[in-house]
């Protein structure tokens, strides 16, 4: 959990901002935007964020936008803030708001090579054969973004992947298998490597596997498209629909396809009944339609279901699925991480009684006893007053929220999906 909030600028911002550029131009923070140019930028509303601890401005991130290229002017950070991260959480919202805006590429030119170089690197970011010139493009405009825009896809920030708290055999395993042969293509294939073009998550609703697909795509830098059986079925014809929606998608250049619960619409052949999702011609449909999404280079298509037992042989066998990989409730290793990130790393939270509290808890069911116990912590405070009062949730507050709260999975739905990962998991 960040020790900060980062937000759009606005006009009352405007002399704390001038203060952090002014203050630090001097810190390692150069530009070769004057502090007038910036002022200007500002009270012109060009894109800007602000980054506030405790209502106090820490940082600002400033751009100024000229046709597709837009130049980031300034990133300016308290020099008690620096190297905890906070450059990168501005760039990243900054860029969140360039991309809304189409920009299609991205430039910051530095003075002289200093730390943000690094960083901007590791951002996407390019050198072009200048002064410390950086550019980073931003794909899917013009035709492509409205395409994308009608499949209710996008850009998702980056920095997902960072952010999967806990679950590190998880992490790891994908990082392995899938993100990195699919960054790394060339390489790969100099060992004989082919990148995987299908995937499924399986395991206990609330694991993450929707999260993991959306950082997949962020870690990549690919757009996401999330295609809702439920929604597709609202058309009618669902099979149709279907073969409508990859037929689009195939346009894309690059592309994660995401289909939750995909169940609904690859059961077993026999067995399902009734409903869009229960009529063999919309498997028949998926089958032929992914060999054919499998021919592009930068695709992914990545599935997710609760009961991987229930889908039809066919639709997981080796030609259409690369992997199938099991995302199981978190360990307790896990869980202290994803505790941790919702205490803040607060030494007066016991970290290790909410982990032996929530044996069997999914990282959803974590996140919302923590919301839960954060509501109360926040309530408690409005109700105080003016009193001194140290913010945050208490351990007994965790625990309160804990108690109240049930886990999704249960021993009997634990006992099935180590069963199939006995029986289906193929990594």
């Amino acid at each position: 959990m960040s020790s900060w909030l980062i937000h759009d600028y606005r006009e009352s911002d405007l002399a704390a901002v001038v203060h952090l550029i002014d203050t630090t131009a001097e810190l390692g923070q150069e530009s070769v935007f004057s502090l007038a140019e910036c002022i200007g930028a500002l009270t012109g509303r060009q894109p800007a964020v602000v980054a506030v601890h405790q209502g106090v401005p820490i940082g600002a991130a400033l751009a100024t936008v000229s046709g597709e290229r837009a130049w980031v002017m300034r990133i300016a950070i308290n020099s008690g803030w620096r190297g905890r991260g906070l450059a990168s959480a501005l760039l990243v919202e900054l860029e969140r708001r360039l991309v809304a805006a189409r920009v299609g590429r991205i430039a910051y030119v530095l003075p002289e090579e200093d730390l943000l170089g690094e960083g901007l690197l590791n951002a996407g970011y390019t050198r072009q054969p200048a002064v410390a010139y950086f550019e980073k493009t931003e794909p899917l405009h013009g035709p492509a973004a409205g395409l994308l825009d009608d499949l209710g896809g996008a850009f998702l920030p980056g920095g997902l992947w960072g952010r999967v708290a806990g679950m590190e055999k998880e992490k790891d395993l994908i990082e392995r298998r899938v993100v990195l042969p699919l960054a790394e293509p060339e390489r790969a294939a100099q060992h004989g490597v082919r990148p995987p073009r299908a995937i499924t998550l399986f395991g206990p609703p609330g694991t993450g596997k929707t999260t993991f697909a959306r950082a997949i795509a962020s870690r990549l830098g690919w757009p996401f498209v999330e295609l809702l059986p439920s929604r597709l079925a609202d058309e009618g014809n669902l099979a149709a629909a279907l073969r409508t929606a990859f037929a689009r998608i195939g346009e894309l250049e690059r592309v994660l396809v995401f289909i939750d619960e995909v169940e609904e619409i690859a059961p077993v052949r026999g067995e399902a009944v009734g409903g869009p999702g229960g009529v063999h011609g919309v498997t028949n449909e998926l089958l032929k339609l992914i060999p054919r999404f499998r021919e592009g280079d930068e695709r992914l298509l990545v599935c997710a279901t609760n009961s991987v037992r229930s889908l039809d042989p066919a639709f997981l066998r080796p030609g259409r699925f690369d992997y199938l990989i099991p995302i199981g409730t978190p360990d307790e290793a896990a869980r202290a991480a994803i505790w941790s990130r919702y205490t803040a790393g607060r030494a007066d939270v016991d970290v290790a009684a909410l982990v032996a509290a929530t044996e069997m808890f999914s990282p959803a069911d974590i996140e919302h006893a923590a919301r839960i116990a954060a509501q109360v912590s926040f309530e408690r405070d409005l109700v105080r007053g003016a009193e001194p009062v140290v913010p945050g949730a208490t351990t007994a507050d965790y625990l309160a929220a804990v108690a109240a709260g049930r886990p999704t999975a249960t021993p009997a739905l634990l006992e099935a999906f180590a069963a199939d990962i006995t029986t289906h998991a193929r990594a």
